[in-house]
């Protein structure tokens, strides 16, 4: 009874072995065109490793071959599905330089810039590679803004400029948490002036009337907020704003005095802008 059991749990792991094995062997391969089938076939089921090793090497030995240009791109798509986005933005920027020609050129130049705002860093960190995808996607839009890739393009620029400009905000943000006033006032500045499309606006807005009423321009501070309470009534942006403007309204009319160099006249400030879009980031640590 011991050896029968024995017996049918071998068979049941070597059963389990050799499909597991069969479902990593790539299918015989007759020809170029053969091959190609199987790949596209395999990239929709979704066995985006299987069509790696299908064409890793084939994309640079089987350069003289018609269908290399597509080999090319599907091989970068399967890897951006598989996340390896430095070998995807490889194989899209060679069909860029190779093939502009191909009919997947266009598909080739938005999935470049996917592959390249896949390396961009959380907007903490260095933005290189948002600053290159967005180049990619203008780029995109520039050359055929009315197609369907034109129109995604336009998407992906919002978003990256909206990465920019969270990167400048939360940059502001730390300074005013660091009581260093002045410094963030450039960078809520540069949202507000370069980035005024996007939802960061409100945060730059709320964040340079903090810094405003903690160097003394309480006064002014009070009309950027309760304009944003007035105008975002109902929404999250302008409950954030009337409870910063219930808080600012109990600091000292001098600013804080403690941590500032130099106070400002309320006088001299010029007007600022006033707020176009809501934002969702949380308020100010003050």
């Amino acid at each position: 009874m011991a050896v029968q059991w024995k017996s049918a749990l071998a068979a049941a792991a070597l059963g389990a072995l050799l499909a597991g094995c069969g479902a990593s062997v790539v299918p015989q391969i007759h020809g170029d065109a053969d091959r190609m089938t199987i790949a596209r076939s395999l990239y929709l089921k979704g066995e985006y490793s299987m069509v790696v090793e299908m064409l890793s090497n084939w994309v640079t030995t089987g350069s003289g071959s018609a269908d290399i240009d597509q080999a090319v791109h599907l091989l970068g798509l399967a890897y951006l599905h598989q996340k390896e986005f430095a070998s995807a933005q490889v194989q899209f920027e060679r069909m860029a330089h190779d093939y502009p020609e191909s009919d997947s050129s266009r598909a080739a130049a938005y999935r470049l810039g996917e592959a390249l705002y896949g390396q961009s860093r959380d907007y903490d960190f260095d933005q290189e590679f948002t600053l290159k995808a967005l180049a990619q996607w203008r780029r995109v839009v520039e050359d055929e803004p009315g197609d369907d890739y034109g129109a995604l393009a336009k998407l992906r620029v919002a978003e990256c400029r909206a990465k920019l400009a969270r990167k400048l905000w939360r940059t502001g943000d730390v300074y005013v948490k660091l009581n260093d006033y002045e410094p963030s006032l450039v960078y809520f500045r540069s949202v507000i002036n370069e980035y005024g499309d996007t939802p960061v606006l409100g945060d730059a807005l709320i964040g340079l009337a903090v810094a405003d009423a903690r160097l003394g321009r309480k006064d002014t501070a009070l009309v950027v907020l309760r304009d944003l309470e007035q105008r975002f009534a109902g929404r999250e942006l302008g409950v954030r704003a009337a409870q910063m403007r219930a808080r600012v309204e109990r600091w000292p009319a001098q600013g804080d005095t403690k941590h500032r160099r130099h106070r400002s006249v309320e006088a001299q400030q010029a007007p600022r802008p006033q707020a176009t879009a809501p934002s969702t980031t949380t308020p100010f640590g003050q």
